[in-house]
């Protein structure tokens, strides 16, 4: 080894190690829409797919189907209806200059 190399060599080997740098950027918040409209408009859509088999004279299984397409989006709403509350409590508590306009809640 010449001594240029060697001096190349050792200066490597001084060097501290590297280290991996890692910069976090801020999280922006999760979507949390309201879920009501979402489970309105799925009973809205079996209800109308119902609506136009039955119209268009279609096989009595595909009636079936949308009716309980429509049924099962009944107990859908109902969660979604606690859903919906708890959010608005959750974001009252996070972000206390949020306020929702609610009629049937207010005094």
């Amino acid at each position: 080894m010449s001594v240029k190399d060697r001096r190349c060599y050792e200066r490597v080997e001084s060097a501290p190690p590297r280290t991996l740098i890692t910069v976090s950027k801020p999280r922006p918040e999760p979507l949390d829409p309201p879920m009501v409209p979402f489970a309105l408009a799925g009973i809205a859509a079996f209800a109308v797919a119902a609506l136009v088999c039955w119209l268009a004279g279609a096989p009595t299984l595909w009636l079936w189907i949308c009716l309980a397409g429509a049924l099962w989006g009944i107990p859908g709403l109902l969660t979604m209806l606690r859903h919906d509350a708890n959010r608005r409590r959750r974001r009252a508590l996070t972000h206390p200059s949020f306020r929702v306009h609610d009629p049937v809640h207010e005094e």
